[in-house]
């Protein structure tokens, strides 16, 4: 009789909603009405409030570091990182990650409702990484947190993390950035313009305008969850997990089904992404990366941008990860050495490619816990 294992518990998280009582300004001039930034928190801020640890979510993540997510039901995104006695301890640090701007999950986004009663949809302006950071810097400020203990991020969340780091120095003493880069190339533009022409070319996408319709683009939306997953995985992963063997089949059908395995997998992973996540908060949110360019901002030396930082730093990177390849996070460790600032660097080894940092893999456990301190 096989013995049932219980879960462990979740560590007790709160859900808050912040609205801004001012239009926040946005880096392409214009000002967004009516903004709300929802965010979890987990651990005690302390008397002194300078036990705070910001995390920055990726593309598709959320603020459900830990808590259960409330439409999947699946355990936070990194609770096996985030909880009492682990990595990130939240029996020490009081821990903070806000829903970006334009996303789908309580934060204002294009399926909010604009001033006139109606979804934003296409009329939601375009942002930056760095107006995404703007609510975190007023989430921070509504709390009384001056000075965060350490802000911490892995790909999209490590681009908030290090355009932080640049533009409010004085906002965190250590900087913890995971499989990230200061720059989007042109094959990861390359990639989310795959994604975003996927969604807009089918036609329940309706110039944007689907809410009403009670269906979104929901192929379009698969389709390029499907093309990013792929991106975020390694060849050597995939060929150990699936090779090319059949999906639930002796022989080929001689069709167009899922024959093999990587097929019903990626097919798998594009539907249910459109349970929970808006086509447009897609198309906004990757635009968004495609413009973060961290040397650009500061006169087109990376180094630039951290002259007024104080903080310390590390970067970690992890060989299989195609997608952030580990030359990106020398390129800012370099850049570090230029600007004067304390910073370690570590490749780590592991099979998940670009996932890694959200995947089992205890040697990142290792580095977080001691840098964190």
């Amino acid at each position: 009789m096989a013995t049932v294992l219980n879960p462990p518990p979740t560590p007790p998280t709160e859900n808050r909603h912040l609205d801004l009582d001012m239009p926040l300004v946005l880096d392409g001039g214009q000002m967004l009405p009516c903004t709300r930034l929802s965010y979890e928190t987990c651990g005690t801020l302390n008397a002194a409030k300078d036990n705070a640890i910001l995390i920055c979510h990726a593309l598709t993540g959320d603020q459900h570091v830990v808590s259960n997510h409330p439409k999947t039901g699946k355990p936070g995104w990194w609770v096996r990182m985030v909880g009492p006695g682990k990595p990130i301890d939240t029996d020490r640090f009081f821990v903070i990650c806000v829903n970006v701007i334009g996303s789908c999950m309580g934060s204002t986004g294009p399926a909010s409702k604009a001033p006139d009663g109606e979804p934003w949809g296409m009329r939601f302006p375009v942002i930056t990484i760095r107006d995404m950071v703007k609510g975190h810097i007023a989430v921070l400020d509504s709390l009384g947190i001056d000075s965060l203990h350490a802000l911490v991020g892995g790909s999209m969340g490590g681009m908030q993390v290090l355009s932080m780091a640049a533009n409010f120095p004085e906002r965190a003493r250590a900087v913890l950035v995971l499989a990230s880069t200061a720059r989007h190339s042109a094959q990861n533009i390359a990639f989310h313009e795959v994604g975003r022409q996927a969604i807009m070319a089918d036609p329940e996408w309706r110039e944007g305008n689907y809410y009403a319709f009670g269906k979104g683009p929901e192929k379009g939306l698969s389709v390029a969850r499907m093309a990013a997953h792929i991106t975020y995985l390694s060849e050597a992963g995939l060929t150990e997990k699936f090779g090319r063997r059949l999906q639930n089949r002796q022989e080929k059908t001689f069709g167009f089904d899922a024959d093999f395995q990587i097929e019903s997998y990626l097919r798998y992973q594009g539907l249910s992404f459109t349970d929970r996540f808006d086509a447009n908060s897609y198309l906004y949110i990757t635009r968004a990366m495609d413009y973060f360019d961290l040397a650009e901002e500061h006169g087109g030396m990376l180094a630039n941008a951290f002259a007024k930082s104080k903080a310390r730093y590390c970067l970690v990177s992890f060989d299989t990860d195609w997608l952030y390849p580990t030359a990106e996070s020398r390129n800012v460790v370099h850049a570090l050495n230029a600007a004067g600032l304390p910073v370690s660097f570590v490749e780590l080894s592991a099979p998940f490619g670009h996932d890694s940092f959200l995947l089992d893999v205890p040697a990142l456990d290792r580095v977080v816990q001691g840098f964190i301190g």
